[in-house]
């Protein structure tokens, strides 16, 4: 690459992979840490006999943040689009640390009535914000900061570092499970976690304070694209809707199927199953460490194969599997029973979750492909993603808990169909330098094309 030492690009690359991964990690911890204490926090907010019930009440909490992350995938990915990638990334960690604080310090139904109630809401809808806005910054970001032709695998990074975050909240649940009791963890210990994940953010801000722009950012900012005032905005975006709307469909079955297998699982295991707190979370907690390690796996696939065939075999193995994986795992009566059929589950969504970061930013150009990202894909989560647990609580409450399985397949089937039918995107350009590779490619040109591919920043400028 002219200009730019092999070890410096590769070392650019390294931290923009470290920098997006563990923003997003902190990021999903602070989000995904309530769902898992919500166990043991929810009668200090929600006084009452039904723990059913009190577990609805913290859900609606938990779905109600995911209202905000359209607003959040708006105004960040706009910022995204037009100040830079990584001036969103700094300012979402930095939101997601304040209401993590929130959280830590809301006073109890015993201290102060609902006003408790009141402070979580309002941290969860700052955490939804924020959310919005980093799921965006951070798939593009991470697709943009890849070689072409491992896009694939550097966006897996993405649910590899939220997986994580999720673990690292299980994790710190498994060590207060077995060092403090069960009335000191509904009392105060719940807190602890909320603590942490502030004191997290602050080493990550740290860190994303030293990453660079993405050379498809700078590339467009640096030319003509520079002085295009309608970058990043809704208009911008409307003339790419119905890639919008794509996102939309093909977020739909994931989003629903994530969140069924990973936040609502535990509480699955313990309602339904009957499984004793301690095993249930010890199952989550083995089952995300494989489907974390499987994800980088199933990237670099899709690089090889194309994006398509991964996402229709997750959809496929969605629409069919819910049913009988979920009825099965509600009678599960072993640690292993159940995890055997976790990791099925999970292996299934890994289709999924591998990938859905750089098909998203690969249906965009540069200039809208933050907030083309972030808007619909908000969209869907907040109608579907985020009411997920509340759907299937609902369901169990009334007394039909299996239309929850329908409900899931249904989504699935919805996504299948826009996946056989889009474009497999593995192959698009993100910026002009990666359009004159293919352009020097098709007028027979191979080391030209090999040169512009290898050297974006250069051969934009």
């Amino acid at each position: 690459m002219p200009g730019t030492p092999p070890g410096n690009l590769h070392s650019k690359r390294r931290l923009a992979l470290v920098g997006g991964s563990l923003g997003n990690l902190v990021e999903w911890y602070d989000w995904f840490v309530y769902a898992s204490f919500a166990i043991y926090f929810a009668d200090s907010f929600f006084p009452g006999d039904n723990p059913t019930t009190q577990l609805m009440n913290t859900a609606g909490i938990f779905a109600v943040g995911f209202v905000m992350r359209p607003v959040g995938g708006w105004v960040l990915g706009r910022a995204a689009d037009r100040h830079g990638r990584k001036s969103a990334l700094t300012l979402t960690v930095t939101m997601m640390s304040v209401a993590a604080l929130l959280i830590a310090v809301a006073p109890t139904y015993g201290q102060a009535g609902y006003f408790g109630a009141l402070v979580l809401l309002l941290a969860r809808l700052l955490q939804g914000m924020s959310i919005g806005g980093e799921y965006a910054a951070s798939a593009t970001y991470l697709t943009e900061a890849s070689a072409r032709n491992r896009r694939g695998l550097g966006s897996s990074f993405q649910y590899v570092s939220m997986t994580c975050g999720q673990l690292l909240g299980l994790g710190i649940l498994i060590t207060m499970q077995h060092t403090l009791t069960t009335a000191q963890l509904e009392s105060w210990g719940w807190r602890i976690p909320f603590v942490l994940g502030a004191l997290f953010a602050v080493v990550v801000f740290w860190i994303r304070r030293r990453l660079t722009e993405t050379d498809a950012f700078t590339e467009e900012t640096s030319g003509e694209g520079g002085h295009d005032n309608t970058r990043g905005t809704l208009k911008a975006l409307w003339q790419h809707r119905r890639q919008a709307g794509l996102v939309m469909a093909l977020t739909l079955g994931g989003t629903v199927a994530y969140y069924t297998y990973t936040t609502y699982l535990t509480k699955y295991l313990i309602g339904s199953a009957g499984m004793a707190k301690n095993t249930a979370t010890l199952v989550s907690f083995t089952a995300l460490t494989v489907f974390a390690v499987l994800q980088p796996f199933a990237g670099m696939l899709s690089d090889r194969i194309g994006r398509r065939p991964l996402l229709i075999t997750f959809a496929v193995g969605c629409t069919l599997g819910t049913y009988p994986i979920m009825t099965a795992l509600g009678s599960a009566s072993s640690y292993w029973s159940a995890l055997g059929l976790s990791l099925l589950a999970l292996v299934i969504v890994t289709g999924y979750t591998s990938i859905n970061a750089a098909v998203k930013a690969e249906l965009f150009p540069t200039r809208v492909r933050a907030l083309g990202v972030a808007l619909p894909y908000a969209i869907a989560n907040a109608l579907f993603g985020g009411t997920a647990e509340y759907v299937a609580l609902w369901f169990k409450n009334s007394g039909h808990e299996t239309m929850f399985f329908w409900y899931v397949s249904g989504c699935a089937l919805v996504s299948l169909v826009t996946y056989v039918l889009m474009p497999d995107t593995r192959n698009a350009a993100l910026s002009r330098a990666e359009s004159e590779a293919d352009s020097a490619e098709s007028e027979g040109d191979p080391a030209e094309a090999r040169v512009r591919a290898a050297a974006p920043a250069e051969a934009g400028r």
